[in-house]
């Protein structure tokens, strides 16, 4: 685990008060000591240090106590850190500055699960859920109740693993005429400094990526639409390309399960930005 994810009000006089699920993964999952070390996510995105000052096994009660040393430095510290290789202080994001939506149309539970958790690790900041021609009839039915939090845990757990700094949220199921509404007015979806792509298995029509990256001069803001099972239809991609400005690229090779396409895609469009920014630097400094 990189890091544990705590919200901020639950700071009170420099200690962490942990009981319940929380007691119960640092326990008996991750099985930390009196002295260990914790690196903790706040909800407004702050890393701070902690060390595990106070265990009541009877209680099922663990306190944390905030330290003032350096964000992410655990060298100036004594006791263990429960982190094994990179701390999460030490990890650099490098799209910081960039907000990436998943518009996922919506699979089976099990599929959507994968897909939350891998979107996660990689750093997207909304997954937006969209009710397609290929969606089954009850597919919203995972996005309430005790399901809903299913997928928040997912989240939890992914970010403490990866060490994400981002708070990635799911936002309502949505059809694809209202998912594109959503974007153009919450995320401007449509100005210069925006990129919308969609995954097809077909490729008439496509643009390939880097060409599509590489034609804008700052990108601050990337939707990335994936199908479910059986993939987004003719129709659905026209309303993409018309009312959303998504342009359609088009992978060489097999057709992925959507599952494999939403985490395919999105490293793919990741290392493409990252490769034309470092490009570009490179010229700059040349």
């Amino acid at each position: 685990m990189r890091q544990f994810i705590v919200e901020k009000e639950n700071i009170k006089n420099g200690l962490i008060e942990l009981i319940g699920k929380d007691f119960r993964y640092l326990r008996q999952v991750l099985r930390v000591k009196k002295g260990d070390m914790l690196n903790v996510r706040l909800d407004d995105g702050e890393l701070r240090s902690t060390t595990v000052a106070f265990i009541d096994d009877n209680a099922k009660k663990i306190i944390l106590q905030v330290c003032d040393a350096a964000e992410g430095d655990a060298s100036s510290r004594a006791g263990t850190s429960i982190t094994r290789g990179t701390q999460a202080g030490e990890i650099k994001n490098a799209f910081s500055d960039r907000d990436f939506v998943l518009f996922q149309f919506i699979p089976k539970a099990q599929k959507f699960e994968l897909i939350v958790r891998q979107a996660t690790e990689c750093g997207i900041s909304v997954i937006v859920p969209v009710i397609g021609d290929f969606s089954e009839k009850n597919c919203t039915s995972m996005f309430s109740g005790a399901k809903r939090e299913r997928f928040d845990r997912i989240i939890k757990e992914a970010r403490q693993q990866s060490g994400s700094p981002v708070a990635t949220k799911i936002v309502e199921p949505m059809t694809l005429t209202d998912a594109v509404d959503w974007w153009k007015k919450v995320f401007g979806g449509g100005e210069a400094s925006s990129l919308a792509l969609a995954l097809w298995e077909r490729t008439e029509g496509e643009v390939p990526l880097f060409k599509l990256v590489s034609s804008k001069d700052k990108i601050t803001k990337v939707a990335i639409a994936v199908g479910n099972e059986g993939g987004i239809s003719p129709a659905e991609i026209k309303l993409l390309n018309e009312k959303g400005f998504f342009s359609t690229i088009h992978f060489e090779g097999n057709i992925l399960r959507c599952e494999t396409a939403a985490l395919y895609g999105i490293a793919a469009v990741q290392s493409a930005i990252f490769q034309l920014n470092q490009e570009k630097q490179g010229g700059e400094n040349g």
